[in-house]
Formats: C-alpha cells, sequence, structure tokens
C-alpha cells in the first residue's frame, strides 16, 4: 500500500497539529491549576479540558475519527445491557410482592 508524497504530508501536518493542539491544552491545565478555584469549578474545567485531550488522542492517535458506525453500534449496545442489568433488580422486586 504505497501513498503518494502529497498525502503522507497531509497525514504528518495533521499529527503535528493534533501535537501542537495536546500542548496547547497541556499549558491550559497547568494554568487552571495556578488559578485559586474553590474544588469543583476546578474540577469541572480540568474534566472538560481532558476530554478535549482524550477526545483528540482517541480520535486521531487511536484512529477511531473513521470508525464512527462502530463507535455508535457499540454505544447502542452499552445502553440496552445497561438498561437490561438495572432491570433485573426491579423485577425480581415487583416479582416478591405477586
Amino acid at each position: 500500500m504505497s501513498r503518494s508524497p502529497e498525502e503522507i504530508k497531509k497525514h504528518v501536518r495533521v499529527y503535528v497539529n493534533v501535537f501542537v493542539a495536546l500542548m496547547g491544552l497541556t499549558v491550559i491545565t497547568v494554568a487552571i491549576s495556578y488559578l485559586h478555584l474553590s474544588v469543583v469549578p476546578a474540577v469541572i474545567l480540568a474534566l472538560i479540558v481532558a476530554t478535549i485531550k482524550g477526545s483528540l488522542v482517541a480520535s486521531y492517535f487511536m484512529h477511531l475519527i473513521n470508525e464512527k458506525k462502530m463507535i455508535f453500534a457499540t454505544l447502542i449496545l452499552t445502553g440496552i445491557f445497561f438498561a437490561a442489568l438495572m432491570s433485573l433488580p426491579l423485577i425480581f422486586h415487583i416479582d416478591k410482592f405477586y
């Protein structure tokens, strides 16, 4: 599977841009730690930045940006199993009354 030099340069440019964004978000994370915020806003800001960083890593470095159908299928299946497992105690609890 040979790729043209232009296509390789395009992919390298994307990876460099993601790297720069991750470095910028790391600087923002450190800057947030120096702000004198109470615990709740500091944790919320840190989680927002961490979510963005994690999304960038998963999307580009783990190549999940092209797997939208599979991600949605997994998410739906997880929701179905979660609903089923959460309803089991309810079903057995209701069954005791009859």
